[in-house]
């Protein structure tokens, strides 16, 4: 007898999983790499900040309207089954399953430990930073597998104390900063070092994907949420507009607590610098515990969805062994065996980011591409066939949204894998190589059903 998943979740949940997923670490870790890409420019890095929101908000918008029709198990999947045929659902699945939820679990798993190791002051390449890795790696995944629920309440709950630090540092980092001047030589003083990219918007863009990646995983809880074709939508759209604004107004107020230059030269305590600076060190310490906890509320996020990855695939009878997958454990409601493999695929990632990114000789060679924004990318290229049979197919739809928002949506992701090409530069061609032998594999393992 085949169980089903049962309906557990509710529209907090929901939003609480699009906040939360996307508010945690991209916000703190990627604000760095803008910074750095625009050579201190903080007018061109708010304006990456917009345009990364911007894709963001009419990507989630489309998906939105998709999900008033369709409610399955795992929502970007459904919506490529009903317009582009099971095999290209089961071809974004597969490459969810084994790229996509594993490679971001694990980056959010160092990303936790890094500034765990930032607050001891302990290196974030060394032993350390890769023992609380593995650590936050698994006891997410423990909470995930054995105590669902508790996840879904420790999703609400991280992402209200995630949201402390940021209103606080766009609010008081702001008139702090306009008060003695800080904020607005930031804005006028322009490029500030020699260390900008040679593409410094597309690249800033580019960091920005990683930041505000996670509202799509929250579609995977479609099948479990209570009411999903209501609840779903308005948490995707209002979810993903109150992201963009706090993270506007956040990087606002960091550009009024210090200077760029300093925040730049900081590096990975430059987050933590900005928060001592304008609440005290004593208050600076425990806004900064906070930003820890918002990580591990962005990974919890993501494991309840790698978790459940390989379940969406065998639920519709695709990819290895159905049977053996398709099962979920009558005492705690989880696919078990997907969520084993969710933390085995998410270890190994771990590992290739630690060797590909974070060693000064790269163990992978020219292979050593960064897991933490490619994978996003090649979603955003994924979803343009998607759209463009939408507009083709949804006739039920008015002409806003079947024709101006799918376009809209379109013109969006192309302008993500061109800035993603301009900022990565050759690391493209040998990630996609890497792509291409992952996802013939799981060609190969369906056309054997």
């Amino acid at each position: 007898m085949e169980n089903n998943l049962e309906k557990k979740y509710g529209f907090y949940t929901a939003i609480a999983m699009v906040v939360g997923i996307v508010i945690g670490s991209g916000v703190f870790f990627k604000a760095e790499k803008v910074l750095t890409a625009t050579g201190g420019d903080l007018p061109l890095g708010i304006l990456a900040w917009a345009i990364g929101g911007l894709i963001m908000i009419v990507c989630a918008y489309v998906f939105a309207t998709m999900a008033t029709k369709y409610e399955k198990v795992n929502g970007v999947i459904d919506y490529a089954e009903v317009t582009l045929g099971k095999n290209y659902a089961y071809f974004i699945g597969w490459f969810m399953v084994m790229i996509y939820y594993p490679s971001l679990t694990s980056v959010l798993a160092w990303v936790s430990a890094r500034y765990t190791c930032v607050l001891f002051g302990w290196s974030i390449v060394g032993g350390e930073a890769m023992a609380i890795s593995c650590f936050f790696l698994i006891a997410s995944y423990a909470i995930n597998a054995l105590s669902p629920r508790f996840a879904g309440k420790f999703q609400v709950s991280t992402t209200i104390i995630k949201l402390i630090p940021l209103a606080l540092m766009a609010v008081i980092g702001t008139i702090v900063g306009l008060k003695n001047g800080t904020l607005i030589n930031n804005f006028t003083t322009g490029v500030i070092a020699d260390v900008a990219s040679e593409n410094p918007l597309f690249t800033a863009v580019v960091a920005t994907a990683f930041a505000y990646e996670g509202w799509i995983i929250a579609t995977s809880i479609n099948a479990e949420m209570k009411d999903a074709k209501r609840d779903l939508p308005l948490a995707l759209t209002f979810g993903s507009l109150f992201v963009a604004m706090t993270y506007i107004l956040y990087y606002t107020g960091l550009a009024g607590a210090v200077e760029n230059s300093v925040i730049m030269k900081g590096g990975e305590a430059g987050a933590k610098l900005a928060f001592s600076k304008v609440f005290s060190e004593i208050g600076g310490t425990i806004l900064f515990v906070f930003v820890v906890i918002s990580c591990l509320g962005t990974l919890n996020g993501l494991m309840m969805a790698c978790t459940r990855g390989l379940y969406s695939l065998v639920a519709r009878d695709m990819g290895p062994d159905p049977e053996v997958f398709k099962h979920i454990d009558k005492h705690t409601n989880m696919p078990t065996n997907s969520a084993i493999i969710g933390l085995v695929l998410s270890s190994i990632w771990l590992l290739y980011f630690f060797g590909a990114n974070l060693v000064a000789k790269p163990w992978f060679g020219a292979f050593s591409f960064d897991s933490s924004e490619l994978p996003i990318v090649t979603l955003y290229a994924m979803y343009i066939p998607i759209f463009i049979m939408m507009m083709i197919k949804e006739k039920t739809f008015n002409f806003f949204k079947r024709i101006i928002m799918p376009a809209l949506a379109i013109c969006a992701c192309v302008f993500m894998i061109i800035a993603a090409c301009f900022a990565h530069g050759k690391a493209v061609i040998f990630y996609l190589i890497v792509f291409a032998i992952i996802m013939s594999f799981g060609l190969i393992i369906n056309s054997k059903r």
